[in-house]
Parts: C-alpha cells; structure tokens; sequence
C-alpha cells in the first residue's frame, strides 16, 4: 500500500509543462473562461485578470514558448484565445502563428488590464473574459491546475477543486507532509523502489524530457547563456570541465531555453520547470559522467524529486525564497545517493545545505534564474561532498538542527511563513525600478 502512494505522490507533484508554470496556470484559467465562451460562438473582447503577488512576481519576464513576447497581458490573451484548458498547463505550445499575433495585438491594445488580487492565497488567478454578447470568469488557487470556480453570465458552471484539484488521483500537500519523511524516502528509494518494472513514468519522462531541453540550451544562445558560457570558459582553460562543473553546464543550460521561451516541455516538479530540472538533471548528469547504471541513475532521481516535494509540502508553491534552493536540496540526496551515501550522509547533505543556500531571495521568473540554479547545483556537490566525508553543519549554527525533519520544517517555515513583506517589498522594486540606462 505504502509502495504504491509514493507513486501516486510522484504523479501527483510531477507533470509535463511547457514553458513557466506561471504564466501558464495564468493561460489555464483565461482558457478555462475562453473555452465557455467559445461553446456559445462568442469571441473574447476584453481580458481582464486578478492575480497573487507571487504569480505576478514570476510571470512577469518569463518568456512564451515558442514566441518573442513576454508578460502576463499577452499570455492571457494567449490562453483565452486558444481555449483549451484539456491542454493544462501546455495550453500556450502548438498554437497557429496568427494566433500568437493576434495575443499580441489584443496585448497591445489595452484590452487585457492586469491588477493585484486582494486574495490571501500566494497562488491566486482571477480572470474574466468580456464577450460580445456573453462573460466568462475562471478562479484558479493554490494549485497551478486547480481550477476552484468557473462561472458563465454570473451563472457557476464549476465550483470547488479544493488543494486536490478535484482530482482523485491527486494527494494534497497537508498528506504529503504527514506521510513523507526523508527515512521513508530513502528506504523506498534504495529498497522497495524496483525502477525496471515499477510504473515510475513521469521519472523516466523527466530524465527524457528535461535532457531534452537541456541540449537544447547548449545548442542556441537562450537569455543570459549561463550554460554555454560556463561551456565556453571551460574550452578557453578558465575552468576545468570536471563533473561538478558537467553537471552545471548542462543543468543551468535547460534553465536558460526555458526561462527563454524555447519551445520545449519539461517536467516540473510541485509546479516549478526550473525546480523539476535541478531536481533531475545533476544527478543525470553525475550519472552520465561516473558511467552508473540506469537503475541506480533512476532510484536517485526518485530520491531527489521526493526529497523536493517532501519539503515543498510544508514550504508551499511560491514564497519570496528561491525554489532552486529547494531543488538543490534534492539533488544534493541524489548525487550523494550515487556517491555511495546511505542514509546518514543523505542527512548530512540535507543539513549542509539548508546551511548555505537558505535565504536565497525569489525576484520573479526571468533569465537569470539559470546563474542562481549553477549557484545551487555547485552547493549540492559541496554539501554531497561534505557529507561523504562524514561533515555537516551542526546543530548549533543558525536553523539547523540535529534532527533532519526538524531541519526541513525550519526551512519550510521561512519559505511559508516569512514571505508576505519580503514579497511585496520585492513586487514594489520591480514594478517601479528606473528602466532606462540599464
């Protein structure tokens, strides 16, 4: 029974997604109300859209796939116009050229307004769609899928989802943070984990999918080039291409396609692209580089993505502190997973990270989210290295503790509970910065 709910946990956490996650949960719900409107041969006139500090924080320079265009207008308009919500968070790839044209012309017209939601939820979007003889309005919260009110001319169509989206098969992340602990995690992964034939599909999708993008971002220049550029001073004797710095090249290189808008899926993980391709990549990557077997490569990439959701289960979707430290955490397990480490030194790399990358602030969803992941996938090494050595941060210094849940908790509570003015500090600066002689 406990077998199968952590694959019910994997399915539930991780899911296919094109692009950042926050402009398309926020082409979801205008697609949701776009999709009633075009039930009843009505075409949208006017967008208008409600959302959180932190939806609006990350999805206001992230690039669309496939497009030049950034910013919420035009994704919004995007999701309306395209109207396919069975799509989820997909729902902005694979549109006809002249409907990306038409986003942008209905963007630049002024018909799509933008406002920040009175909403306590950090994951808020609100969007109503002005027809030309009907209205639409879509509530998605909480979840970047879940869809809890759906209305046509005032009249609710759907109503509820709740934090399982309304899904079944779905688990929320109050069960999740009372069922995984990181021993759980670990005897499941070494032990109990069969990666030949249990059915861990989004984990083989996630190492396909997101090496995928991470080639990608090595063979194009995509936003600030971390990637490439690391590759570069590599071949120019600046730095030595050894496993760690592999390992960040390639992981940092799918972050900057993505933050980029490049036309590739990824495989995101308790919502964020960028969190599921550190989570992954680095331990693949390791595992490429040391030549480990694929069943091994599998159960760490298993132990690092569980090792992420166990801990956004507490932290939440969004918080003003950055989610590549999360992922980091993750990845830290894995590489010291496939370094030999058992439980104790998993601990250990746990403890040493929540000692140096904690307080790494979130300032939204742009390009250089790939210099803070190479910042991140470099810690992980360290703290993985530390570990095998049988070195940690103690007990005494700062919000480590000598229990490794505890630890977690700690972390989770800053990322949850200390972010309400961090975030509207942050939104302020960025809405109204000097944006000339940049």
């Amino acid at each position: 029974m406990e077998k199968s709910k952590f694959i019910r946990i994997l399915e539930s956490e991780m899911e296919l997604a094109a692009g950042c996650t926050e402009p398309g949960a926020i082409a979801l719900t205008a697609a949701y109300a776009g999709a009633e409107l075009k039930k009843l041969g009505d075409e949208v006139k006017t967008v208008r859209v409600q959302a959180s500090v932190n939806i609006i924080k990350n999805a206001m320079a992230a690039g669309i796939p496939g497009t030049p265009y950034i910013g919420i207008p035009y994704v919004a308009a995007l999701g309306s116009l395209a109207a396919a919500p069975e799509k989820q968070l997909e729902v902005a790839n694979g549109l006809p050229a002249e409907m990306y044209e038409q986003a942008n012309t209905m963007a630049q017209s002024g018909k799509v307004t933008l406002e920040l939601s009175k909403a306590p939820n950090k994951l808020y979007i609100d969007v109503v769609l002005e027809g030309a003889q009907h209205t639409a309005h879509a509530v998605i919260a909480d979840l970047h899928t879940n869809l809890i009110l759906l209305e046509v001319d005032g009249k609710v169509v759907s109503e509820g989802g709740g934090s399982a989206g309304g899904n079944s098969d779905k688990i929320t992340p109050e069960q999740i943070a009372e069922f995984l602990t990181v021993k759980k995690i670990f005897d499941y992964c070494d032990k109990e984990l069969d990666p030949v034939h249990d059915p861990i599909d989004i984990i083989r999708q996630a190492v396909a999918v997101n090496s995928n993008i991470c080639a990608e971002g090595l063979k194009k220049p995509y936003g600030l080039g971390i990637g490439p550029g690391l590759d570069k001073n590599c071949r120019e004797g600046l730095m030595t291409r050894d496993m760690v710095t592999n390992s960040m090249i390639v992981t940092t290189a799918g972050a900057d396609a993505r933050m980029a808008g490049a036309p590739f899926s990824v495989v995101a993980n308790t919502g964020s692209g960028n969190q599921g391709i550190t989570a992954t990549m680095p331990v693949v990557s390791l595992a490429k580089w040391k030549d480990i077997p694929e069943e091994k490569m599998l159960r760490a990439v298993t132990l690092s993505n569980l090792i992420v959701i166990r801990i956004k289960s507490k932290f939440g979707r969004l918080s003003a502190l950055c989610g590549a430290t999360v992922a980091g955490t993750g990845a830290a397990c894995g590489i010291t997973y496939l370094l030999g480490g058992g439980y104790e030194e998993i601990c250990r790399a746990i403890h040493n990270m929540v000692g140096d990358v904690v307080g790494m602030v979130c300032d939204g969803a742009k390009a250089d989210c790939a210099l803070k992941i190479s910042s991140c996938v470099n810690a992980a090494f360290q703290a993985a290295f530390m570990a095998m050595r049988g070195v940690r941060v103690m007990e005494t210094d700062g919000i480590v503790e000598r229990d490794v849940e505890k630890t977690l908790d700690n972390f989770a509570t800053l990322g949850n509970k200390s972010s309400g003015p961090m975030d509207a500090a942050i939104l302020d600066m960025m809405l109204n910065k000097e944006r000339e002689g940049a």
